[in-house]
């Protein structure tokens, strides 16, 4: 068939592709004065089940971490054997020194392209399974960043059976670092309501994820789109057709929003009604809004990214020159 011809293309040409699009990369390649040296991580849960610690002065060091939660549930809750073993097998998944020094690159990055950022204290804990489709949460406000371990235990986990396979995929201790760079993102990109259609929706995601690329310069691609690397290739393949589909299907300036949930939302595959749909990989509207403001800036390299968050999706369109040819 015509469409998605590239699919079955040879691996040369993906990788060649690939290698060409990363240069795209380099903008946001700085130099950074002051980064920061060490960030403050804390791991609630080690403390919660140490029955060492008397509740009392857990509660008084962490005493938003109870909620509602009556004494004696709490008091149960920390020997629970199964959640123990929930915790101490999520824990022993992540490499602390590492996680501490992405997170400080992290930061310094975001703090770099919007100083008025400090760079959060950041709890570990472990909610027992129970938080694991939502693992980070972000409060501004008190300046506190929480990692739900129990959201990255590794694809294909005992504990995960049942959950979706297409949920697994970004729920590796890799994950955490580009999840809480989306989120941050998020905090910075503001959504205009009264922008509804198509465009409007996938540059909205592309200004999150090229906040991504400035915030993880040296992250792989794959891991800020939350897909696996085939499925990152296969996207990256089928650029130009997955973009025709859009024109040639008069969905870029459609109001339906029915194409949220074909193009946005995560799911095992993209929803473009053919039958290359199981082979297609998820949210390919999030990809090509990306992929339309890295054009923005490869056309418009001075532009800086507080004033780019400002214009409307129709405004960086015109002016990404996005053709997509592969």
């Amino acid at each position: 068939m015509k469409f998605f011809r590239y699919f079955l293309i040879s691996a040369v040409f993906v990788l060649t592709a690939i290698s060409c699009k990363e240069n795209a990369d380099d903008l946001w390649k700085v130099k950074i004065e002051n980064p920061v040296q060490k960030v403050k991580i804390f791991d609630i849960s080690k403390e919660f089940y140490d029955q060492n610690i008397p509740l009392e002065n857990f509660k008084e060091k962490y005493p938003w971490f109870q909620g509602t939660v009556p004494d004696a549930d709490f008091a149960l809750r920390r020997a629970d054997s199964e959640e123990i073993a929930i915790y101490k097998d999520a824990v022993s998944k992540i490499d602390l020194v590492k996680l501490n020094a992405d997170l400080a690159d992290l930061f310094s990055h975001v703090n770099y392209y919007f100083p008025e950022f400090k760079e959060p204290s950041v709890f570990l804990y472990s909610s027992a399974l129970q938080g694991i489709l939502e693992p980070i949460f972000y409060e501004p406000k008190e300046n506190m960043l929480f990692i739900d371990i129990t959201g990255f235990m590794g694809d294909n986990h005992p504990d995960y059976k049942g959950l979706e396979a297409y949920f697994q995929t970004s729920m590796n201790p890799q994950n955490i670092v580009p999840k809480v760079s989306e989120i941050l993102a998020q905090h910075f990109v503001k959504r205009n309501n009264d922008q509804q259609k198509f465009i409007d929706e996938i540059v909205y995601n592309g200004k999150i994820m090229t906040l991504q690329d400035a915030f993880l310069p040296e992250f792989p691609d794959y891991l800020k789109m939350n897909y696996s690397q085939k499925q990152y290739d296969w996207s990256l393949a089928n650029e130009a057709n997955i973009w025709n589909y859009f024109v040639e299907n008069n969905l870029v300036f459609s109001d339906d929003v029915r194409l949220h949930e074909r193009f946005i939302t995560p799911g095992p595959f993209s929803k473009f009604y053919t039958e290359i749909d199981n082979e297609s990989s998820p949210q390919v509207g999030i990809f090509t809004g990306w992929q339309i403001c890295r054009k923005f800036f490869k056309e418009n390299p001075k532009t800086k990214l507080p004033d780019f968050l400002k214009m409307n999706a129709q405004e960086i369109f015109n002016k990404s020159n996005y053709k997509p040819t592969n």
